[in-house]
C-alpha cells in the first residue's frame, strides 16, 4: 500500500475517470461482420469512430472528422444546450449511426452532417450547417435518405447526395418549431426526439411545438468581455403551474404534402411522452402510435392512428393513484401483438397485449423492475431483458418466454450489465463492472451468456497507481423501519478507527439512484479525495430514489424534503451509533437536487448536520420547470401546502451551520434565480453564507479551470469548517498548482 499514490485534486477533475475510458455508443453492423465505437486513443474525451473486424479481430479508425471534430467551443448555441440535455462531455465524433440496410454510416459533425458508404468509404459532406446547424440527423429505415431540422423547420435529403427538400413550414422565424422536442420532452420526459420515420421510408411523422405563449425567461451572460450579440439568451421555460408548449403530431409524405393532424383529443393541456410507427406490410397505411400524458401525470393513453385521416383509437390506459414513470418498453412485435410495461404491481413489469389492445397475460413479476427490452426474438418467442436483479444493486441480462413463466438470467457476475443484444447472429455485447472491476467488453453468446471474445480491457495505469479502495454498502433501517442502502468510504487506517468527521454526499431525488454495485462509485474521486483527507464520506439512497418499486418512491409525493431528510438523519444516526461519525462534525453536500437537499439538511435538520455545500440549488419549487416538478408536488395551486413546506426559501431562519452556495450564472435547467432569491432569504434572516460564483458556467460546470477551483473550494470549506485534523493544512494552493499543500 506504501507505493500507491495519493490522490490530488487534479484527479478530481481529470476525464476520463480512472478506468472509464472504454468504448462507447457500440453497435454492431447491419451484417454482423463490424463492431463500431467511439472511443480515445489518446484517453481524454476526444473520441473518434473506431471498427473492429469480427472475423480478423482487427481494430481501427473508420472515420477522420474534418478539424478534429465537436468542441465546446466550436459548436453552436442548439447544440450546446442539446449537449447539456443529454448530459454530454465528450468531444469529436459524438454520435453516428448505421443504415440498417445498406451498411451507410451517417455521422453528424459541428452542426453539418456527413455520410460514409462502409467502412472503406470515403467521408463526403451531405448538408452544410454554415448558415444554421443540422439538428438530429437520422437515416430512413431503407437507408437512402436523411432527415433533419434546420432553421425550425423539417428536411430531407437523399444520402447519395443532391439538393434538401424541406417537408414543413411555418414554423420558421415564428417562436415555433417543426420535428424537435420541445425542452420539457428533453429534459424531463426521456424523449429527444421530434419527427420519426414509417417503416417503408415514404413518410414522416413529427411534433410542431408552440412555445409562442409562454413568457421568456432572458439569461445574460454577465461574465462575458463585450456586451451584444451572444450576450444573452431568450428561453421559454414552463414553470410549475404555468402554461408549457402546445404540441401537434403530423404526417407528411417524405416526397412533400400537406401534412395530416392526428387527433390527440380534446384536452390540449398534454404532453406527447412517446410516438413510435407500428411495423407490418401495410406500407403507407400502418398504423401510427403515440403515448399522450395528462399534465396531472396520473393517466397515460397508448393511442393509435390512422395517417391518412388522423383517426385515434385507444390500444390502452394506464393510471396511477402515485405518478406514470414513463418507460420504453413498448414494443410492437411483427404479428401486430405488442410488448408493454407497466407498474401494476409496484414494480414495472412486462405485459402481452394483442394488437386491438387486448391483455392477453403478464410475461414477467417479481419484486424487481425490468429496465429495458434488450431484444425480442420472435421465432423462438423469447424476450431479452435488463433489470434491477437480483438486488436493487444490480443490472443483469435475463431471458424470458413471450408466454411468461420464470425468467432465466444471462449475465451472473455482480455488479451493472449494460448490453446490446444482436438476436439474428445471436451474441450480445456485455459492459459489466462493479465496485471493484472497471467496465470489461465482451462478446458473448445469447444461448448461455458465454463469453467468446473480450473486446476492451482497461489498462488505465492509475487503476495500479492510485488508492482507490472500494465503498462498502450497508444496509440500514430508517425510523419506519424501512431497509435504506448505504456506502460507506472510510479513511485510511493511519486516521484510526473513528469516530470521524463525516460528510454526507447526497442527491435524493427521484429517478436517480447513488448506492449500487457500478465502478463509478469507486472513481467518485470527490468522496475519495475526502476520505484520504481523514473524513469517512458516505452516500444514502433515500425514500424517493429510483429501482426500489413505487411505493418506496411515493414518499416525497406532494411533500419533497421531508421524508428525504429524515432518512439522512437516521443515515448519520446509524453512523454514530456504529462509532465511525463524530455527530458534532458532520458536513452535507450535493448538487442539483442535492443542492436542495443540502439545503433542506442544514435548515430542517440543524441539529445533525453543521456544515454544507449546495450546487445549483432549487430554492422553491415554483421556480422549477412543469413536467418533473408537477409530477412529485402537483401545481402551486393544488397543492400550496406542499410547496410552501417544501421551499427552502420557508426555513431559512432555522439555519444554524455554515453555508457554501455555488451556482452557474448561465444555467439554464436551475437558474441562478434559484440561488438569488435564496440570498435575499438569508439576508432578510440575517443568516451567514459564502457564495461561488461561475458567470460562464450552466447546470454541469465544463471549463477545466472552474472545475478545479470549484473542488478546491469544497474540499476547503469542509476541512475548515468541520474542524481541523491533525497534521493536514489547508487545501488551497498557495501557487496555484492545482494539488493540495503537503502535510504529514
Amino acid at each position: 500500500m506504501s507505493s500507491l499514490s495519493s490522490l490530488s485534486l487534479q484527479d478530481i477533475v481529470t476525464f476520463p475517470l480512472p478506468g472509464m475510458n472504454m468504448p462507447g455508443s457500440v453497435q454492431f453492423s447491419p451484417d454482423g461482420r463490424w463492431l463500431t465505437y467511439l472511443y480515445s486513443e489518446s484517453a481524454d474525451l476526444t473520441r473518434q469512430l473506431y471498427g473492429r473486424d469480427l472475423q480478423t479481430g482487427n481494430t481501427r479508425p473508420i472515420v477522420q472528422p474534418p478539424d478534429g471534430g465537436a468542441t465546446d467551443d466550436n459548436i453552436s448555441l442548439e447544440e450546446a444546450l442539446r449537449r447539456e440535455r443529454m448530459r454530454q462531455r465528450e468531444f469529436g465524433v459524438t454520435q453516428y449511426a448505421w443504415s440498417a440496410k445498406n451498411e451507410r454510416l451517417l455521422i453528424p459533425l459541428r452542426g453539418s452532417i456527413y455520410v460514409q458508404d462502409g467502412v472503406d468509404g470515403d467521408l463526403r459532406l451531405l448538408v452544410s450547417g454554415d448558415d444554421a446547424p443540422c439538428l438530429d440527423a437520422r437515416f430512413s429505415p431503407d437507408g437512402e435518405w436523411v432527415a433533419y431540422v434546420q432553421d425550425a423547420e423539417l428536411y430531407v435529403v437523399a444520402a447519395g447526395g443532391g439538393a434538401s427538400q424541406q417537408l414543413t413550414s411555418g414554423a420558421r422565424g415564428t417562436g415555433k418549431t417543426n420535428g424537435l422536442a420541445e425542452y420539457i420532452a428533453q429534459e424531463e420526459l426521456g424523449r429527444s426526439q421530434g419527427y420519426w420515420w414509417s417503416p417503408d421510408s415514404q413518410w414522416l411523422a413529427f411534433a410542431e411545438v408552440d412555445e409562442t405563449h409562454i413568457p421568456i425567461y432572458r439569461i445574460v451572460h454577465q461574465g462575458k468581455d463585450a456586451v451584444g450579440d451572444g450576450a444573452q439568451e431568450d428561453h421559454r421555460y414552463p414553470f410549475a403551474g404555468m402554461p408549457n408548449a402546445r404540441v401537434r403530431l403530423g404526417v407528411v409524405a417524405r416526397s412533400g404534402s400537406t401534412p395530416v393532424w392526428m387527433d390527440l383529443g380534446s384536452d390540449e393541456d398534454i404532453y406527447l411522452a412517446r410516438v413510435k410507427w407500428l411495423p407490418g406490410d401495410q406500407g403507407s397505411d400502418g398504423r401510427l402510435t403515440a403515448q399522450i400524458l395528462n399534465r396531472a401525470q396520473d393517466q397515460l393513453d397508448l393511442l393509435a392512428f390512422d395517417p391518412q385521416t388522423g383517426t385515434a383509437t385507444c390500444l390502452l390506459r394506464e393510471t396511477s393513484d402515485v405518478w406514470i414513470n414513463l418507460h420504453k418498453l413498448f414494443y410492437p412485435l411483427k404479428d401486430g401483438r405488442f410488448l408493454w410495461g407497466a407498474e401494476r404491481t409496484g414494480y414495472q413489469h412486462l405485459y402481452l397485449y394483442a394488437h386491438d389492445g387486448a391483455l392477453l397475460h403478464q410475461i414477467t413479476s417479481g419484486e424487481w423492475p425490468v429496465e429495458s427490452i434488450a431484444g425480442v426474438d420472435e421465432k423462438q418467442g423469447l424476450v431479452y431483458f435488463t433489470a434491477a436483479y437480483p438486488t436493487p444493486l444490480d443490472t443483469q441480462l435475463l431471458v424470458v418466454s413471450l408466454v411468461g413463466g420464470e425468467a432465466r438470467p444471462l449475465t451472473s457476475e455482480p455488479g451493472t450489465h449494460s448490453v446490446e443484444v444482436n438476436v439474428g447472429h445471436g451474441r450480445f455485447l456485455d459492459a459489466h463492472h462493479s465496485l471493484t472491476q472497471p467496465p470489461t467488453l465482451t462478446l458473448r453468446a445469447l444461448s448461455d451468456g458465454a463469453v467468446q471474445e473480450t473486446i476492451h480491457r482497461p489498462t488505465d495505469t492509475r487503476l495500479e497507481n492510485l488508492l482507490l479502495p472500494p465503498p462498502e454498502i450497508v444496509t440500514l433501517p430508517n425510523r419506519q423501519g424501512v431497509a435504506l442502502y448505504g456506502a460507506l468510504y472510510r479513511p485510511p487506517a493511519h486516521f484510526g478507527s473513528g469516530p470521524f468527521p463525516a460528510i454526507i454526499a447526497v442527491y435524493g431525488g427521484p429517478h436517480a439512484q447513488t448506492v449500487a454495485n457500478r465502478w463509478l462509485m469507486t472513481v467518485d474521486m470527490r468522496a475519495q479525495y475526502l476520505a484520504q483527507q481523514g473524513f469517512l464520506v458516505f452516500k444514502l439512497d433515500n425514500q424517493g430514489s429510483a429501482r426500489r418499486g413505487l411505493a418506496f418512491e411515493s414518499a416525497i409525493k406532494h411533500n419533497m424534503g421531508d421524508a428525504e431528510v429524515q432518512d439522512q438523519v437516521d443515515g448519520v444516526r446509524w453512523l454514530a451509533a456504529q462509532g465511525l461519525a463524530d455527530p458534532t462534525r458532520v458536513g452535507v453536500y450535493g448538487w442539483s437536487y442535492g443542492g436542495y437537499m443540502t439545503m433542506m439538511c442544514l435548515c430542517r435538520a440543524a441539529d445533525t448536520f453543521q456544515v454544507g455545500v449546495a450546487g445549483a440549488p432549487v430554492t422553491h419549487w415554483d421556480g422549477y420547470d412543469t413536467g418533473y416538478t408537477e409530477r412529485y408536488m402537483g401545481t402551486p395551486v393544488n397543492n400550496a401546502d406542499g410547496y410552501a413546506t417544501g421551499a427552502v426559501l420557508a426555513h431559512v431562519d432555522n439555519l444554524q451551520g455554515k453555508l457554501l452556495l455555488i451556482h452557474g450564472m448561465i444555467d439554464e435547467n436551475v437558474h441562478f434565480r434559484h440561488t438569488a432569491r435564496l440570498i435575499n432569504a438569508l439576508n432578510r434572516a440575517q443568516r451567514p453564507y459564502d457564495l461561488l460564483i461561475f458567470p460562464d458556467e450552466r447546470h454541469m460546470p465544463r471549463k477545466p479551470a472552474d472545475r478545479l477551483y470549484l473542488e478546491m473550494r469544497i474540499c476547503d470549506y469542509f476541512q475548515t469548517h468541520l474542524g481541523q485534523l491533525p497534521n493536514k493544512a489547508h487545501l488551497l494552493p498557495a501557487a496555484g498548482d492545482g494539488k493540495p499543500a503537503t502535510g504529514n
